[in-house]
């Protein structure tokens, strides 16, 4: 089966779990048709112990069209920036310290926090896992989801400064986490020694030349569509700015996704008051948005369907399982320590803290990054725990998707009405 039939038969897969999950479960899109397609794959392992070897072409499947690559070069960049158009800057910037502070300081953290706690939980279940690799899972779990984040929470409620801090965090730390994993990935991989000045440069290059770059596309795509009002030729050129920008940026060595948030802000926010008719607004926000919803559709479907690669070892899923509480307290941490240090000088909303840690919802940056880490070191090295480490990260994924996804609201809610009943 060649390319465009699997992108064929992945589309009609998600077409009718989102039909099925409209229809019967009505969760929110992108959770129904990954339980659905997490179901399907399930269903695929227990006929395969039976002997129907279905799985097996499944998986084939799965391999042909490989999720990092799927994610990283070419989704990700449309989805960012239909998130992005839709930040309002000014909120934006009213949040940039504790957005800022969570993104790069808090990433670095919970690297080292997660990396650290889950050596021992290795040690424990007898997993001889090098340190540096536990580091490696430290830096790929971290980062939040920004097409997760923004997705679920869209329909919680939250009030609009709570929910600025936690979509502008997930939109930006994905850039420092990928500059974090890069670092310890050339160490565990590669075995260099980066210096300070080699992660300074790294990062330079990467996060600030990404949003350098970004400034510079999203103002010549605003400056094309300043000068005309046709919303067919305003449409196309924002998806140039998307498809041609990521390109550039990946080709420079910059970061795509810093790059297509940074252009989406510049977009949504200048272009859309000051280079737009009523009419090309619409037409945008109408394309944009079905765009958004059939990518993350699509993603979360994928996601649900990765389980077919999954090596599965008792003391794998064991591992896993432990790791979501682990990730999840040194989220607690890691969001506590900043707004204790901000909440002097920044407001900050009652129960804040509880709702960023729940809100931190990992999803397929975090798989796509695993699937990333090669089996073996190069020069036929030793080999990675790869397997190991993508059983982990999914099982991490899958439960912070179903688990926080699906109750993030009602968390929000008792927020909200602990703080109306202190009022009282």
């Amino acid at each position: 089966m060649d390319l465009i039939q699997i992108i064929a038969l992945l589309m009609t897969l998600t077409a009718i779990f989102a039909y099925a999950n409209h229809r019967w479960l009505k969760l929110p899109t992108t959770i129904g048709v990954m339980a659905i397609a997490l179901a399907l794959s399930l269903g695929l392992i227990a006929l395969d112990n039976a002997g129907l070897h279905l799985k097996t072409h499944a998986a084939e499947l799965l391999n042909a069209l490989d999720f990092d690559k799927a994610l990283m070069q070419v989704m990700l960049s449309f989805l960012l920036f239909a998130g992005a158009l839709h930040i309002n800057l000014r909120d934006l910037a009213k949040e940039k310290w504790p957005i800022g502070m969570m993104a790069s300081f808090g990433v670095v953290l919970s690297t080292f926090l997660v990396g650290g706690a889950m050596y021992g939980v290795f040690q424990l279940l007898q997993l001889d896992v090098p340190f540096i690799f536990c580091l490696l899972f430290g830096s790929l779990i971290s980062p939040t989801d920004p097409i997760a984040v923004l997705g679920i929470m869209k329909t919680t409620g939250a009030p609009k400064s709570l929910e600025t801090k936690v979509a502008g965090e997930s939109l930006f730390n994905d850039g420092v986490g990928v500059v974090v994993f890069l670092v310890i990935f050339e160490i565990a991989i590669e075995g260099a020694e980066p210096s300070a000045a080699h992660i300074g440069a790294l990062f330079a290059e990467e996060a600030l030349g990404g949003a350098i770059l970004g400034l510079i596309l999203g103002w010549i795509a605003y400056s094309m569509l300043n000068s005309v009002d046709a919303y067919s030729v305003e449409v196309m050129i924002t998806l140039a700015l998307v498809m041609g920008g990521y390109a550039l940026a990946s080709y420079l060595h910059m970061s795509g996704p810093i790059a297509m948030v940074v252009a989406g802000l510049l977009i949504g926010n200048h272009g859309r008051t000051f280079g737009m008719s009523e009419a090309t607004r619409k037409h945008l926000d109408t394309f944009w948005e079905l765009i958004d919803e059939i990518l993350n559709a699509t993603l979360f479907v994928f996601i649900g369907l990765e389980v077919l690669i999954l090596t599965m070892k008792p003391a794998f899923l064991t591992a896993g399982l432990i790791a979501v509480p682990v990730v999840l307290m040194c989220r607690y941490v890691c969001v506590s320590i900043p707004v204790s240090i901000l909440k002097k000088t920044h407001d900050f909303e009652p129960g804040s803290i509880k709702v960023m840690t729940w809100g931190g919802i990992r999803g397929g940056i975090s798989v796509a990054l695993a699937l990333a880490i090669p089996a073996a070191l190069p020069d036929g090295g030793d080999a990675t725990p790869r397997d190991l480490v993508v059983t982990v990260t999914y099982c991490v994924v899958i439960m912070s998707i179903l688990l926080q996804g699906l109750t993030i609201g009602r968390v929000v809610r008792s927020t909200m009405e602990g703080k109306a009943n202190t009022n009282l």
